[in-house]
């Protein structure tokens, strides 16, 4: 058998073109049903629906053979004992810095002020700023990050933004570009080995199409 981890939303949406490709096709969506584990017309292949940022922690572990991840939560989780063979080039977006509208965010940073930083991106909100020299305090959120600097719980957000619309939406505004996000196909190291066979056949499919949009 094999084990796809996909998230619900727009990963799992892009992702069915690729599989398709593969000749996969899902039996029911995520959004119409409550199973976690979903079939597909191929009688040895099954996707397993889980929070994004687990899906690496399965392909880790082993209850998924493949996964697809953003690469904003794989770097969060380390990527360890992951292959990260291609970008899959989907669910695009940019991690960014934000702050309320009217926040002088350069002047802070140029007068050395102490930053507080609401995000669940620790580890990269971490790497940023100190690359910068700007000394902050990180506060991890789960969700709503962009009533952090509304109540004044922090200075700014770090962030994945797609078209601004929830940023303008509660009157803040993108200040700093951190990087360019977009999902990875992921791979448990040893059913890259014992499962190669039927493996390598998805990976093939799944590279043609991302290649196809260059073409």
């Amino acid at each position: 058998m094999i084990t796809i981890a996909l998230s619900k939303g727009r990963i799992f949406e892009e992702t069915l073109p690729l599989l398709a490709a593969a000749g996969i096709v899902p039996s029911e969506a995520p959004e119409s049903t409550r199973k976690l584990i979903i079939g597909t017309n191929q009688p040895d292949v099954q996707l397993i629906i889980v929070r994004a940022s687990d899906v690496p922690t399965y392909v880790q572990y082993g209850a998924a053979d493949i996964g697809v991840a953003g690469k904003d939560v794989l770097i969060e989780h380390g990527g360890q004992g992951l292959y990260q063979p291609l970008d899959l080039e989907i669910a695009k977006c940019q991690l960014m810095v934000a702050v309320q509208n009217g926040f002088d965010y350069e002047g802070a940073v140029k007068q050395g002020a102490r930053l507080r930083i609401a995000t669940k991106y620790t580890e990269q909100a971490k790497e940023h700023f100190a690359s910068k020299g700007v000394y902050v305090d990180l506060i991890k959120l789960y969700g709503s990050m962009e009533l952090a600097p509304l109540v004044g719980l922090a200075d700014a957000i770090v962030d994945l933004v797609s078209t601004g619309g929830t940023l303008k939406a509660n009157n803040l505004v993108a200040v700093e570009h951190i990087r360019d996000i977009s999902s990875r196909l992921v791979i448990n190291q040893s059913a890259l080995k014992l499962k190669h066979e039927r493996l390598q056949p998805m990976l093939d499919a799944f590279n043609a199409t991302v290649a196809s949009r260059h073409a």
